[in-house]
């Protein structure tokens, strides 16, 4: 190897030293945003458009970006409705996501009644692991929960189903 190669190989791996840290300066001096920019706008107001539309899938995608915190500020009571929206139209990830809502106490008071009654209802329309992570949030809920609360949330869950989701 000679010297000139030598050197070229050294800048080669500089390279990639330099962008991480740019980055990670990026990062710390300004936060995240600066180094990695939020979906843009025209890919947020779409999905808004068709959040507003009834697009079940675009409201629960609204509402996984108001909980997580991605492109706007995070807001669980914005996340919370437009998972209730999406749930109420049989949107199963939607009504999982409400149950964790609902578990937590996040974007509203803790309630482990509808939270069970939520993810019942979403496993009952997931398949595969999705099912099974529903069914142990289920179980989880069920824990920490009275018989006689496990039983309405029973009811409430048929109640909704019968309902075709409306009311629930």
């Amino acid at each position: 190897m000679t010297i000139h190669s030598c050197a070229r190989h050294t800048q080669q791996l500089m390279r990639p030293t330099a962008l991480i840290i740019l980055l990670t300066t990026l990062v710390l001096l300004g936060g995240p945003s600066l180094a990695f920019p939020p979906a843009g706008t025209k890919d947020l107001s779409t999905l808004q458009t068709q959040a507003n539309q009834g697009n079940a899938e675009a409201q629960n995608g609204l509402g996984e970006l108001y909980a997580k915190g991605k492109g706007m500020p995070q807001d669980y009571t914005q996340a919370r409705t437009w998972y209730e929206k999406a749930a109420a139209q049989g949107h199963p990830h939607a009504q999982n996501n409400l149950a964790e809502l609902y578990f937590a106490g996040l974007g509203g008071p803790q309630d482990y009644v509808r939270a069970y009654m939520w993810v019942d209802l979403a496993a009952g329309h997931m398949k595969g692991e999705d099912h099974k992570q529903a069914v142990e949030n289920r179980d989880d809920v069920a824990q920490r929960m009275t018989p006689a609360q496990i039983t309405e949330a029973k009811r409430l869950a048929e109640q909704c189903r019968s309902n075709k989701f409306k009311g629930c």
